[in-house]
């Protein structure tokens, strides 16, 4: 069993629990069970039992659809005090997404009927929960609408900026994603190939919007970028 203390020192840094009550996270402190995962270890594929859902305390975890021949289109990244396999609290119903880890993880597991027992009891969490739900579905709506309406060069440059935004430093070259990410990667993403979008990013860097180190991406002129979509 893990130290109640240190799950509860997690706990208090998510920030979808800030209106819990101490007491309220304590008594969940002791029902989590913590767990480390490697990189590349799956958390859950779809078919499995939507029995918990997960906080992730240190590394990345993504949550991707897979189709049976191979195929993936990622759904979103989630990183340090964000919460995933959430959607089994709409019906219990097995899991119709993949999960692994991209980086080593630390993450905190606590069963569906408890956590539906704390949004009963608790209304600031159940409307925490409401707000995460619908930002999440403008954001796959978004995802979708991409995917059917934009091409390649737009959204490639859309999420390059966004990734800038949430995982940038400064550099004297420009904003450098502080991230490893493939070109295999960046095509799930957005629903390309990796082909597809390593040429997008030779041509990005023909026209210096974007340099490259290794496999990390530095950002030369992001208001070029947001011109394209």
């Amino acid at each position: 069993m893990p130290d109640p203390k240190r799950v509860l020192w997690y706990l208090r840094k998510v920030p979808l629990l800030a209106d819990l009550g101490p007491d309220a996270i304590a008594r969940m402190a002791e029902r989590v069970e913590l767990r480390e995962a490697r990189r590349r270890d799956v958390i859950y594929l779809p078919g499995d039992p939507g029995r918990s859902l997960f906080f992730v305390h240190g590394g990345r975890i993504k949550v991707s659809k897979v189709t049976r021949d191979g195929k993936s289109l990622t759904l979103a990244y989630h990183g340090p005090a964000e919460l995933f396999g959430d959607s089994c609290l709409l019906d219990g119903g097995p899991r119709t997404e993949m999960a692994e880890a991209v980086e080593n993880a630390l993450l905190s597991e606590i069963d569906r009927v408890h956590f539906e027992e704390l949004i009963h009891s608790h209304p600031a969490l159940g409307l925490a929960m409401t707000r995460l739900m619908i930002v999440r579905r403008r954001e796959l709506e978004n995802k979708v609408e991409a995917l059917v309406f934009r091409d390649v060069s737009s959204k490639l440059a859309e999420l390059l900026v966004k990734l800038a935004s949430e995982y940038g430093v400064d550099d004297a070259r420009g904003t450098l994603v502080a991230l490893k990410i493939t070109h295999q990667e960046l095509a799930n993403l957005i629903g390309s190939t990796r082909e597809t979008v390593s040429l997008t990013l030779s041509q990005f860097k023909r026209k210096r919007l974007i340099a490259t180190e290794g496999r990390k991406v530095i950002i030369s002129d992001s208001e070029a970028l947001k011109a394209l979509y």
